[in-house]
């Protein structure tokens, strides 16, 4: 096995530094975390990197080893040694893996109080033809667009939710997709885009029938996050976002309905926008709660949402839109109002970053009128969504969930469990609350842009307990469904930048608008972008 590999210079290469070496990749092919956290030197300036990111200091390197899950047997069938130093010295090792392929390892291995100790490492996976984990179906292109347009070029990663003709929709569940049938129409909101001139990358995997914020699924597994190596990627859109992250696709197309677009925009980096309630038509879409469900779209920078937004939600481009560019001829007021409730609700790092950023902001030669607002307590919010949403997911999908027991993951089942449980009652006093609040959400933004963190902070790790995530997960909904009840665009950019066990992490900074100023809310947020260069 590894023992056995092609080593240049053998003789030469100190008998500690092999046999350290080889203890190494048997500790790799056993999982034993201890012994190669054991390896790495200790401190905030050992590195290593893959395809996926950079890691810096032990802590932030352990992290991400406990949540990777283990590496596919290999054997190692070539070394190359470079001495660079009485203590310090280059590996660089090709392995060959059992199920096909090779990668390359490269070591900077230094004796430190006479042990050798790797202080930086870069691997190079075996190339991934598709990650199963992001794509149900992918091509190249899956789908083409006009051959002209505005989207030219650009290329799209569409949520497992919307119809395309011919093709079944998924759900992100497989007994869902094995009852599907071929659909007969596409989505208009997928039509838009190839009209536009885009063409689809593929369909990528959902959380389980949307009803989730976290990213993960127990059946296709939990996709990667593009910004973070070892945390999670945010949810539903989960999939459509990494796929945008990694550079697999320009767009995704997706929902929102409680924070499904922003959460992961926030998590990986992106952009992403959730479009006024009706403005993009859900028709060719699963629902989950019609009464906050939404299309959106995540990219990897500002200008490409632009043109994204310009198209499906312009005169030329959004033949299928219900209110064709709606109220955005103009620019909206350069006065922002800093929601005090949501500020409250974020981690002490996230405030930090937050303010220094409306600082920046003040100081800036084309700085915005900055103030703040009250909205009232989160959980008036919240719980009236809920109720609504859970009754609405019921009716939707009740009847699929009570013929097919012990098809959902357990999380997602038991949010379908309890919303069985609301009431005629409880529903009707929800939508009663829920249609003031919209009233009170729209008066805000009457004259203003809201603005605040997207969510409390940075992604959390994908080996955090059920139990934390749960928690997460609520305090992100409060922090979301203000938008998603007062049926407003709602955007994330990504501003901020926060630390996490796993190292530097992107938190998105939300901005919220009246309703049909979708594109008038892109510019403002490119101005703000613009602002605090």
């Amino acid at each position: 096995m590894t023992d056995g590999a092609e080593l240049a210079d053998a003789a030469s290469v100190p008998a500690e530094l092999w046999e350290a070496f080889l203890r190494y990749e048997r500790a790799i092919m056993d999982d034993d975390l201890d012994l190669l956290d054991a390896f790495f030197a200790d401190g905030p300036a050992t590195m290593r990197g893959d395809g996926a990111g950079l890691l810096v200091g032990h802590e932030a390197i352990s992290a991400f080893r406990g949540a990777r899950g283990g590496v596919p047997p290999r054997t190692i069938e070539r070394v190359e040694y470079r001495p660079l130093g009485d203590d310090a010295a280059m590996l660089v090792s090709v392995s060959r893996y059992a199920s096909g392929g090779t990668g390359l390892q490269t070591q900077l291995w230094q004796r430190i109080d006479g042990r050798w100790l790797i202080t930086v490492a870069h691997v190079t996976p075996r190339a991934q033809p598709l990650d199963r984990s992001v794509w149900r179906n992918v091509g190249d292109p899956f789908l083409h667009g006009a051959p002209d347009g505005p989207l030219r070029g650009l290329t799209v990663a569409v949520k497992d939710l919307f119809a395309i003709k011919g093709r079944r929709i998924g759900a992100g569940n497989p007994a869902y997709l094995a009852d599907a049938r071929p659909e007969a129409t596409t989505a208009p909101a997928v039509a838009d885009l190839l009209n536009g001139g885009a063409t689809l990358r593929g369909v990528a995997r959902t959380d389980e029938f949307a009803y989730s914020i976290a990213g993960d699924n127990p059946h296709y597994g939990t996709p990667p996050n593009g910004a973070v190596p070892g945390a999670l990627p945010g949810g539903s859109s989960s999939r459509p976002a990494s796929a945008v992250a990694t550079g697999q696709a320009e767009v995704g197309l997706a929902t929102d309905t409680a924070g499904s677009v922003r959460v992961p925009a926030s998590y990986q980096g992106l952009w992403g926008l959730r479009t006024t309630h009706g403005l993009v038509p859900r028709q060719g879409l699963v629902p989950l709660a019609q009464s906050f469900d939404t299309v959106g779209w995540l990219t990897r920078d500002s200008a490409t949402l632009q043109r994204v937004a310009d198209w499906c939600l312009g005169y030329e481009g959004s033949e299928s839109t219900e209110s064709p560019y709606g109220r955005s001829e103009d620019d909206l007021p350069w006065r922002l109002l800093v929601v005090e409730e949501a500020l409250a609700a974020v981690e002490p790092e996230t405030r930090r970053a937050f303010e220094a950023l409306l600082d920046q902001l003040a100081s800036s030669p084309d700085a915005p009128s900055i103030g703040a607002v009250s909205i009232g307590p989160l959980d008036r919010y919240f719980e009236p969504f809920r109720a609504v949403q859970g009754a609405e997911a019921w009716r939707n999908n009740g009847d699929w969930v009570r013929a097919h027991p012990g098809a959902l993951g357990l999380a997602v089942a038991e949010r379908f469990r309890q919303a069985e449980l609301v009431t005629p009652e409880q529903e009707a006093a929800a939508r009663a609350e829920v249609a003031r609040l919209q009233g009170v959400m729209r008066a805000h933004v009457s004259d203003a842009v809201l603005i605040a963190p997207t969510v409390p902070g940075p992604a959390p790790m994908r080996t955090r307990d059920g139990g934390f995530v749960d928690a997460v997960r609520a305090s992100t909904l409060r922090m979301t469904t203000p938008a998603a009840i007062g049926g407003l665009p709602s955007l994330s950019a990504p501003l901020l930048t926060v630390g996490s066990l796993l190292g530097a992490a992107p938190v998105g900074v939300c901005l919220t608008s009246a309703e049909g100023t979708d594109i008038a809310l892109v510019r403002a947020a490119r101005r703000l972008e613009a602002a605090v260069a």
